[in-house]
């Protein structure tokens, strides 16, 4: 019998700040269950055929998240994947409702200091330009961390291997449809 099934019966879509790794996790997680991977960013620069700091730069934060509710409204309606979100989309109440009523949702949640670690090492991060990522991070933890305990999952992921997250993730995935199917 096939363990892993289960798992692929619906999307399972990552939410959580930038820098915990959906995008990374989330392509391991697909690879473990043998689904599709969707990056929510990569997919919003192919419609818009331009980065995201260039839609951020020539058009505003709004224009971005408008488009990006429209791109994961349209993959949530492929078949079963896994789909890896930028850090606000949760934030919009009409992206949220459709992630709740067509996928699972997985909130990884790392401690703030690593998060700032990782995305300080990098300068494409519009919401970041010129700015203490700590800083940052702590005001859209504040922000962001009530609507994330939304989500059907919560993965504390720390500072740990890709592996071992995507681990944490299937056990939290599989505990999840057993309470729920009970």
């Amino acid at each position: 019998m096939d363990r892993y099934a289960p798992l692929r019966a619906r999307t399972i879509t990552l939410v959580g700040l930038m820098g915990v790794g959906k995008s990374s996790v989330g392509r391991r997680l697909a690879n473990a269950l043998d689904l599709p991977f969707r990056d929510a960013d990569t997919e919003v620069e192919a419609a818009a055929g331009r980065s995201i700091p260039d839609i951020f730069a020539e058009m505003g934060e709004p224009a971005f998240r408008e488009g990006e509710r429209r791109v994961i409204a349209r993959l949530l309606d492929e078949p079963p994947h896994v789909l890896a979100t930028g850090g606000g989309a949760f934030m919009n109440a009409e992206t949220r409702r459709l992630i709740k009523e067509k996928s699972i949702s997985v909130w990884l949640k790392a401690d703030l200091d690593v998060l700032a670690r990782r995305v300080g090492r990098k300068d494409n991060r519009p919401l970041l330009s010129g700015k203490d990522p700590v800083a940052v991070l702590k005001a859209q933890a504040a922000e962001r961390y009530p609507v994330y305990a939304e989500a059907d999952v919560t993965v504390e992921t720390g500072d740990t291997a890709h592996h071992v997250t995507v681990d944490q993730v299937i056990r939290a995935l599989t505990a999840h449809l057993e309470r729920t199917s009970a």
